[in-house]
């Protein structure tokens, strides 16, 4: 249903029925590299079938795990003894955190290790895992101040470390940790807004010596040098990948979304309630095993104002500044300077988006201001400049054009591979052909 570079939607159709996104991309990494790092056997089922995901996975077994894929379950044989450092770089794609959170690990192994990606990749700043892990015995290089990939990480014998990320970074706060559990010594990293916190929540299952402490909107996590058992993960959907769908429910006229089996850590649903501020309904249904199910529907939105600190990782800024393109009035995205060092420049490509379909936007400082058309928008031609969320995004918006004739096309398509490569599918599926090759 794509092609290698472009994709269209059709609008005026309605979203209808229930869907499962993929693993969670979170989840996904952390379980292959702790399984790696644990003495033994470790299975883990509903692994994120996307590129971001198959690059960790080749990095560990690059790295000396045995990663054995199966149809639904994949086999981790790992244990410190087999880790070394690779026999040549490794190559991690677009995936950010892949690469940032393997840097802790490569830290700990004496040698060097060599970590790139792609174009994309090149361009994001690595010093914010550099600073922490120097300061803990490791050398890490990279290209120019901002340390870009290729990064060179020279590991060995580390010291524990407080340290408090300058900026809300569950990458940063994880490869710390992920340092800190082969350190000598306390490592302490203090959050003052709390991040998605599966790192510490699988390092704890996994037997770490690990302890969380809350402070205010923030927490305090310390850990010490720690023996990993192995574990047998079963990964939830991704919020993140839902809210594509729980927005498309509410701006599609005539729509009703389920999305089941996602992860409902309190981290990663911050935009549930930014879509319940502007007037949605969104219905939670929890399962018990902190998993559940989201349904909205389609109704009227009005603007609000959408704080940093709601979404730390700022993943579904874009799509929901869609549902802001698509709502009466102003929405007003404070302090999200964040978002111009990911896949791309999310912020300016963020405001280029909302343009496209008819809507008011543009930075302010380190802001974003969405003037909404009232439901009122229009298909336009978009380029994700090799980013998966900004495509994914203009694609829901396409879909919320209201002519059955609107037509969006989506350039750089191929990039939503890294994370979700059933996305045209599962969008037909919900749009009852909503979705066509271009």
């Amino acid at each position: 249903m794509t092609t290698d570079t472009e994709f269209t939607v059709t609008g005026g159709r309605a979203f209808t029925g229930t869907i499962e996104v993929p693993g969670d991309k979170s989840i996904s990494h952390r379980a292959l590299i702790l399984s790696a790092l644990a003495e033994g056997t470790s299975t883990i089922t509903g692994l994120s079938g996307g590129d971001d995901v198959a690059r960790t996975a080749r990095a560990m077994a690059a790295l000396g795990a045995e990663v054995v894929p199966g149809v639904a379950t994949v086999t981790v044989h790992g244990g410190r003894s087999r880790l070394t450092v690779p026999a040549g770089p490794l190559d991690l794609g677009n995936s950010g955190t892949g690469l940032r959170l393997i840097a802790g690990v490569a830290a700990t192994l004496p040698g060097t290790t060599v970590l790139t990606g792609d174009d994309s990749l090149q361009t994001r700043p690595m010093d914010r895992v550099a600073e922490p892990l120097t300061r803990m015995g490791a050398v890490l290089t990279g290209v120019g101040e901002e340390c870009r990939p290729p990064v060179s990480v020279t590991g060995g014998a580390l010291s524990g470390i407080e340290y408090t990320p300058p900026m809300a970074s569950a990458q940063v706060k994880s490869a710390v940790l992920l340092a800190g559990i082969a350190a000598d010594g306390e490592t302490v990293v203090h959050e003052p807004v709390a991040t998605r916190a599966h790192t510490e929540e699988m390092l704890a299952a996994a037997g770490a010596e690990i302890t969380v402490e809350w402070q205010g909107t923030g927490k305090v996590v310390r850990v010490s040098r720690s023996t990993l058992q192995p574990r047998t993960y079963t990964v939830p959907g991704d919020p993140s990948q839902a809210a594509f769908w729980l927005v498309g429910g509410v701006i599609i006229p005539g729509s009703l979304v389920t999305v089941s089996g996602i992860t409902l850590g309190a981290e990663r649903l911050g935009f549930i309630g930014a879509l319940r501020r502007m007037g949605a309904t969104v219905e939670v249904a929890e399962q018990g095993d902190g998993t559940g199910s989201v349904t909205t529907y389609s109704t009227a939105i009005h603007g609000t104002v959408v704080e940093s600190w709601e979404i730390p990782s700022l993943d579904e800024v874009p799509i929901l500044a869609v549902a802001a393109a698509a709502a009466v009035g102003t929405t007003r995205f404070r302090q999200v300077g964040e978002l111009r060092v990911k896949e791309s420049d999310r912020l300016a490509g963020t405001v280029a988006l909302v343009r496209a379909f008819g809507g008011g936007a543009e930075e302010d400082g380190d802001d974003l201001v969405v003037e909404g058309t009232g439901g009122h928008l229009r298909p336009g031609r978009i380029d994700a400049h090799g980013d998966h969320r900004m495509a994914m995004a203009a694609a829901v918006a396409g879909a919320a054009c209201p002519g059955v004739d609107d037509r969006t096309t989506v350039t750089g398509w191929d990039t939503v591979a890294t994370s979700y490569p059933g996305f045209a599918d599962h969008l037909a599926r919900l749009g009852r052909g909503a979705a066509r090759s271009a």
